[in-house]
C-alpha cells in the first residue's frame, strides 16, 4: 500500500490515506495487529501523524507503509518499505499517549536537547528525535542496533530486524547462552565507555536474537553518562540482565561487580 499522491497535508488526502491503512490492516491476515477497530487507526493516524508520514515519503525516506507488527501503550511499529522495496520498521509514537510526561526525567539533564518542551505533543516529538540520535550514536561506535534511517515529528524509520512481516524474537522469546550474556554486558560497557551512553531500559524484552547476532533496540530512554541519574540507570540495566541470565541458569557475577568493572 503506497502512501502518496494527492495534495500532501490536505484533509481529503489524509482521510484517503487513513482509509487505505484501515483497509490494509483488515485485509492483510499475515500481519500481526492488536485490533481492527477504527478507533485504533484513528488513535495512531491523526492528521499531524499523516502529515509526518507524507513528509517522509516526499523526502524519499519511506516508500510504502503496511500493517502493524508490534503494539504498545506509547508506540506502534509498522512494516514499511523503502524506495527500493526493502523492508524497514516504522515506529509511530502515539500523540494521544498520556504517560510521556512521566518520561521527562530521561530528557531533563541531557545537554543535547536544551529547554524542555511544555506540551505533550512536543515532548513526544523530542522523544522521537532523542531515540534517533541515540541509535545514531550507538551505531557509530559499533553497537548492534537497528540502523536509523530518518525521523519526522513522531515517526521514526529504521532497519527492520526479522523476516517480514515477523519481527525478530527477543531474548525473552529465545534460548540464550553464555555468548548472549557476554554480548549484553559488553554492549552495556561499550555504550558507557565509547558512546558515553546508558540504555536505561535494558532488559530481555529490548534485545533481539536473530540471524546469528544480537541487536539492542528501544533506545528512547537512553541518556548520556553526564545525566544526573546515569549511574543509577546503569546499575538498573546491569541488575536486570543479571536477574534474567541467572533465571535462565547462566552464571553471572554480582551486579555490583559488573558495574565496577564497567565504570573502572
Amino acid at each position: 500500500m503506497v502512501l502518496g499522491g494527492g495534495v500532501p497535508g490536505s484533509d481529503e488526502e489524509s482521510s484517503k490515506v487513513r482509509e487505505r491503512i484501515l483497509r490494509s490492516e483488515r485485509e492483510n491476515r499475515y500481519l500481526r495487529r492488536d485490533s481492527d477497530d477504527r478507533k485504533v487507526i484513528e488513535e495512531v493516524f491523526d492528521r499531524s501523524t499523516m502529515l509526518a508520514v507524507e513528509e517522509l515519503i516526499a523526502r524519499k525516506d519511506l516508500g510504502e507503509l503496511h500493517g502493524v507488527v508490534s503494539a504498545g501503550k506509547e508506540a506502534r511499529v509498522y512494516l514499511g518499505e523503502d524506495r527500493d522495496k526493502g523492508p524497514v520498521a516504522v515506529k509511530i509514537y502515539l500523540t494521544s499517549a498520556s504517560d510521556f510526561r512521566k518520561r521527562m526525567g530521561y530528557i531533563a539533564g541531557d545537554r543535547r536537547f536544551g529547554k524542555l518542551p511544555s506540551g505533550s505533543r512536543q515532548t513526544i516529538y523530542l522523544w522521537t528525535r532523542k531515540e534517533f540520535k541515540n541509535l545514531q550514536l550507538a551505531d557509530s561506535i559499533g553497537v548492534a542496533v537497528p540502523k536509523p534511517i530518518a525521523f519526522h515529528k513522531n515517526v521514526l524509520v529504521m532497519e527492520y530486524v526479522g523476516v517480514p512481516p515477523t519481527p525478530a524474537p527477543t531474548f525473552a522469546e529465545s534460548e540464550v547462552d553464555e555468548g548472549d550474556r557476554d554480548w549484553a554486558f559488553e554492549t552495556i560497557r561499550d555504550l558507557w565507555k565509547k558512546a558515553k551512553l546508558v540504555h536505561a531500559d535494558f532488559s530481555e524484552f529490548n534485545a533481539f536474537k536473530y540471524g546469528g547476532r544480537d541487536v539492542l533496540f528501544d533506545m528512547g530512554s537512553a541518556v548520556l553518562s553526564s545525566h544526573p541519574q546515569a549511574e543509577e540507570y546503569l546499575r538498573r540495566d546491569v541488575t536486570n540482565m543479571v536477574r534474567f541470565f541467572r533465571k535462565r541458569g547462566i552464571a553471572v557475577e554480582e551486579p555490583g561487580e559488573v558495574v565496577e568493572r564497567i565504570t573502572n
